[in-house]
């Protein structure tokens, strides 16, 4: 699996971070790739829930939550994703307080398909795409709760 990760200090409490991240099936207020989301899944946000995160492109992809920390964070598996060149892909984003802010951790780790050629386009473009994608969802995260707080 290829590793890949980015990290944001927000100006917030984490309680005020997670306000946010919490709200699972609703992405789409902050993340600026996604156009729309499908919740797939019923009932409270948490383990087992899932979305399908639908793109500007056309494209879309399934995630479903593998673990669920509330006030900390969670972890999706990725399916669906015919529209990248993947086998397999997870997703973690974390919470941790410093001072009076949060440190928000998002990482993708993912296998590429295609052997050798597709590791080595794993280690080059995928970085660089999911590196805008990352810290576009990051930013907009920052955004989102800097806007709530002054609501």
């Amino acid at each position: 699996m290829i590793h890949f990760e980015r990290t944001l200090s927000i100006d917030a409490t984490p309680d005020e971070v997670w306000a946010v991240l919490g709200r699972y099936m609703h992405v789409d207020e902050f993340a600026p790739q996604i156009a729309s989301v499908d919740a797939l899944t019923e009932g409270d946000d948490g383990l087992g829930s899932k979305r399908r995160n639908k793109f500007a492109n056309g494209t879309s992809v399934v995630e479903e939550v593998t673990a669920w920390k509330p006030g900390e964070g969670f972890t999706v598996a990725l399916s669906e994703m015919a529209a990248m060149p993947l086998r397999e892909a997870s997703s973690e984003v974390r919470i941790t307080p410093i001072g009076g802010q949060s440190k928000v951790i998002w990482t993708f780790d993912y296998r590429v398909k295609y052997g050798p050629l597709g590791w080595l386009m794993g280690q080059t473009m995928m970085k660089m795409m999911m590196g805008k994608v990352i810290d576009g969802n990051l930013n907009g995260l920052a955004d989102k709760v800097r806007s709530n707080q002054h609501a």
